[in-house]
């Protein structure tokens, strides 16, 4: 399941119900690439992120989502939606969007 709900993908991306599961694929992926490019998990609420920590999936400085990695992961998934083909990974307006909250920026 995702952290952002199907039907915010599905507005955004102005899709059709029949593109219900390739998108719910992207978002997916576009989800887990913010992950690792925060280097940090995020969750839809309180209770999913104590439920991880409690659980010990949260990893080291889990986060609520925010507005702006919301908006990343939506801008990732329209990007992937519409290149089907090999591109960028992350592109660069999400990266700005979730610089400021990466951690572990290694060397």
């Amino acid at each position: 399941m995702t952290v952002i709900d199907i039907n915010v993908a599905m507005q955004h991306l102005r899709a059709e119900p029949e593109d219900q599961a390739h998108v719910e694929m992207l978002l997916a992926a576009a989800e887990d690439d913010a992950m690792k490019f925060l280097n940090r998990r995020f969750y839809r609420d309180e209770p999913a992120l104590e439920a991880a920590i409690i659980d010990g999936s949260a990893g080291t400085a889990p986060m609520l989502i925010s507005p702006s990695v919301r908006a990343a992961c939506l801008l990732s998934v329209g990007h992937l939606f519409e290149e089907r083909e090999d591109g960028e990974a992350i592109p660069q307006a999400s990266r700005a969007l979730l610089t400021p909250d990466r951690v572990g920026w290694g060397i």
